[in-house]
């Protein structure tokens, strides 16, 4: 089955909207207290468990649309979003080394992508 551009590019969707639910689970941690009313009543939590639901069930559809071994790897993109928020809204700076992952998973991804070409026709 080769793999469809719409689902590579909802696979990415995805990523964005789970890398922004980890940034307001940590916005979120800094007001949690170890009670149940504390955690309903945390709305950071609360969107964050709400995009994750989104993104878990738009990476479920993508799969319907290309080969996992294709699709899969793009969720590594995830960590390039994390970092690039993390600095946006929490203030986080990157070294020298994060900056060099960041580089060397995007290269990655690059790799796996043009391996799978042949699976992708036109999109590579």
């Amino acid at each position: 089955m080769a793999t469809k551009l719409w689902a590579a590019l909802l696979v990415l969707f995805t990523t964005l909207l789970t890398s922004s639910a980890q940034i307001l689970w940590k916005i979120g941690s800094a007001a949690l207290k170890p009670d149940l009313m504390s955690v309903l009543t945390n709305y950071p939590i609360i969107a964050g468990l709400f995009l994750y639901a989104i993104g878990g069930t738009l990476l479920i559809l993508s799969f319907r649309g290309g080969e996992v071994s294709v699709l899969y790897p793009i969720i590594a993109t995830s960590y390039v979003w994390v970092s690039f928020l993390s600095i946006w809204f929490l203030g986080e700076t990157m070294n020298f080394f994060k900056w060099l992952g960041v580089i060397t998973i995007i290269a990655g991804i690059a790799l796996i992508g043009y391996g799978s070409k042949d699976a992708m026709p036109g999109v590579i």
